[in-house]
């Protein structure tokens, strides 16, 4: 496993590894672990911005391997309202990003100015948000420009998107109608100013204005549950944009997570706007099948409303061991996930890019079958098909070891350790007097009945759990003696 995706993930293995394992952990970065395991040969440089008002930007260049050239998309971040816009992040970290990647694309992901590495300062126009929007989108066509003469770069087919703040820029950038820009792409857009009293007024303004005055189509993504932007407001913004003469598409897909306008943060979200975007992009003539799949995330399996997430009782675990360790689980922060092995054991993670996919792959490397049981705050378990049990045939009582048919000595010892064991168990015997038992994982009974066949063996079940189901087989009557 990559030193990077060691920083948070705990990997738990009962039974399988016959112990917890320690904490993995590594000097890197502390968002290092959320980021794709394939090469995004990363660049961040300083670019020049809008050339009326000097300013060098940070700009972080990412890149499918290969010489290109590469389609560009320009991906425009968010605000973290909380903090001043130098203390906020470089935004290098997005499912967005990773989705383009996988579709081919060179992603570009500016620092507005003032905001991290870039220079300058965030230009405040009140509640002028019009002119907020005009003034950021044209440093953002002076990094299309810049991005279009490097020799890696295919500058005839050009996307831009933006989250939130970004998504608002996007739809700014949409009005300078700028050569070979195909499509707009707006997750959650939108502006709040602390020094207007009218912000949700503004933003309408703003979005009719950006709607009159673009040519470029664009979709538009909002969730119910946005806990920054209210759903009237941004209906409000999108009726406005439309109707004075935007071409947009609406994709409102209601309540997300604990919060919609974090859609680009989780890897459930890639299902709501991925098969969205790649329609989006093929009525563009763009790419939009995935042709480098490592970049992504394993799909998240969609709920399954098998029991509650915090239902540890109705968890198919083995022991007060593994359970305890679902209710750890649960207090992990997301993303999460949280595996069940065929034959027993548990595997469960936290943090980093693909939680699923590490704890699929964690199975997979100790040889194990594993499925995932929760991920984040959603059960997907599908019960497995199990072999039918027989039902019970009071043969004998189920601790009367003596009554078990064929086997010798060895084998009632056998029989006797086996009422032991926890369940789910099954005890077999064999043509030849062998005793096979099986116990854990989902279908003991059905694992029995394999490893007998493996080596030529015909099994029948005596008892399962904790009943017995042997059938006596039918005698042979003696041959009828005809007398003449």
């Amino acid at each position: 496993m990559p030193a990077r995706f060691k920083k948070i993930i705990i990997i738990l293995f009962y039974i399988i590894l016959q112990g917890p394992n320690a904490v993995y952990a590594a000097n890197e970065e502390s968002d290092a672990s959320k980021m794709p395991e394939a090469s995004m040969n990363e660049r961040v440089l300083n670019v020049p911005g809008d050339h009326e008002r000097p300013v060098a930007l940070q700009l972080t260049v990412l890149t499918p391997s290969g010489p290109g050239p590469f389609p560009l998309v320009v991906m425009n971040h968010g605000s973290d309202g909380k903090k001043a816009p130098k203390d906020n992040p470089r935004y290098h970290i997005t499912f967005s990003a990773y989705y383009f990647l996988s579709r081919g694309y060179a992603v570009a992901l500016p620092m507005m100015r003032g905001f991290a590495g870039s220079g300058g300062q965030l230009e405040h126009h009140g509640c002028d948000f019009i002119a907020t929007g005009l003034n950021n989108a044209e440093d953002i066509r002076a990094v299309i420009q810049y991005m279009t003469a490097q020799p890696y770069i295919d500058g005839q087919r050009i996307v831009v998107a933006g989250q939130s703040f970004g998504g608002f820029n996007t739809l700014a950038l949409g009005t300078l109608n700028i050569p070979n820009v195909k499509g707009l792409i707006n997750f959650a857009g939108g502006l709040k100013e602390s020094d207007c009293a009218t912000s949700e007024q503004s933003m309408a303004a703003a979005a009719a204005y950006d709607g009159a005055h673009t040519t470029i189509p664009s979709i538009w993504f909002y969730g119910s549950n946005d806990k920054v932007f209210s759903e009237s407001t941004w209906r409000t913004a999108y009726a406005g944009y439309t109707a004075a003469g935007g071409a947009a598409e609406l994709v409102a897909y209601g309540n997300f997570m604990e919060d919609s306008h974090n859609l680009l943060g989780f890897p459930e979200g890639l299902a709501i706007w991925g098969v969205k975007v790649d329609t989006f992009l093929a009525r563009l003539g763009l790419p939009h099948q995935p042709i480098y799949p490592e970049y992504l995330p394993v799909p998240v399996p969609p709920p399954t409303q098998y029991a509650a997430i915090g239902d540890v009782g109705a968890v198919p675990l083995m022991n007060e061991q593994e359970r305890q360790q679902y209710r750890e689980f649960l207090t992990q922060p997301m993303p999460r996930a949280f595996l069940i092995g065929e034959n027993g054991g548990i595997a469960s993670m936290h943090g980093g890019f693909d939680p699923l996919g590490t704890g699929l792959r964690a199975c997979k490397s100790k040889g194990v079958k594993c499925s995932p049981y929760a991920v984040d705050n959603e059960v997907v378990w599908v019960k497995p098909l199990l072999t039918p049990v027989p039902p019970s045939t009071h043969f004998a009582a189920l601790a009367d070891a003596n009554a078990v048919p064929y086997i010798n000595d060895q084998g009632r010892q056998t029989y006797r350790q086996f009422l032991t064991k926890p369940l789910p168990r099954a005890f077999l015997i064999a043509g030849d007097g062998t005793a096979v038992t099986t116990q854990g994982g989902f279908d003991p009974l059905g694992r029995g009945l394999a490893q007998c066949k493996k080596v030529g063996r015909n099994c029948r079940p005596y008892a399962v759990d904790n009943d017995v189901v042997w059938v006596k087989p039918a005698q042979t009557p003696p041959p009828r003696i005809l007398r003449h």
